[in-house]
């Protein structure tokens, strides 16, 4: 536990945060080898080769770094050259953009999915579903508010400490739910992919040989070029419900249904 708060405060007063000289060293570094101080095992990191870097708009082929940034090669899965704020131009905060994308990403096709389900099943709509008396289980906004914090803090500060010490949570303490610390590891050597048996339990980017998880280099690499692109389009999604939210409508009953 001593470790962890260790960790949490020096991820808070680190150089990603002060702007300091070794911000490039700190972030663009690749999965650490280190867990709490010891030498792990050794992992098998994938290496891709860019490939040709595409535009978000095919048909223009000048504009400088409004349409073709220096910064972004084409490495990144779905990465088409959309950066005309250069937010990605130092490769330290590049890499935590790319971390809090695919989190939001992933967040918002979860909830894209139990908008859709949750108001055919119950009629409820969905930002009042919590407090609704139909409700399984009504809870004041409130409430529902504290128990998110609460919960949600516990999950993301855990997340926020493996980002600047990957897989130091990893560990029984953290995993009290799971007997072994190893269906919690990191599987693929990628930040963001962890893969193994509770992440990836249908093998759709890879398969255990032996109860060994290895990762399939080529599916994966389909895999999360179609997850990115299903993850902005439902974000892109989500802050549409909240506009039709805020009229009083709600997803399905713009559609007419």
């Amino acid at each position: 536990m001593a470790s962890t708060s260790a960790a949490l405060v020096n991820g808070l007063g680190s150089a990603f945060f002060t702007g300091g000289k070794n911000t490039h060293a700190l972030l663009s570094a690749p999965v650490a080898s280190r867990v709490g101080g010891g030498v792990a095992a050794p992992k098998r990191f994938i290496v891709v080769a860019a490939a040709a870097k595409k535009s978000w708009i095919p048909a223009v082929k000048g504009g400088g770094n409004f349409i073709d940034p220096e910064w972004l090669d084409g490495s990144l899965p779905g990465d088409y050259g959309f950066d005309p704020l250069g937010l990605g131009k130092d490769p330290a905060f590049l890499k935590w953009y790319r971390e809090a994308e695919l989190i939001h990403g992933r967040w918002a096709m979860a909830a894209v999915v139990g908008i859709f389900v949750g108001q055919a099943w119950s009629g409820v709509p969905w930002f009042e579903a919590g407090a609704d008396p139909r409700a399984l289980a009504p809870f004041s906004f409130g409430t529902l508010l504290g128990t998110q914090l609460l919960l949600m803090g516990w999950v993301e500060s855990k997340r926020w400490v493996d980002f600047f010490n990957p897989e130091s949570q990893s560990v029984e303490w953290a995993t009290p739910w799971s007997r072994t610390a190893e269906n919690f590891a990191n599987s693929t050597g990628e930040q963001g992919y962890p893969g193994g048996k509770f992440f990836d339990p249908l093998g759709l980017a890879g398969e255990t040989n032996n109860g060994v998880y290895v990762a399939d280099t080529e599916k994966l690499e389909r895999l999360k070029l179609a997850e990115i692109k299903h993850a902005r389009l439902a974000m892109v999604a989500m802050l549409i419900f909240y506009f039709e939210a805020g009229q009083g409508k709600t997803p399905l009953g713009a559609l007419g249904l």
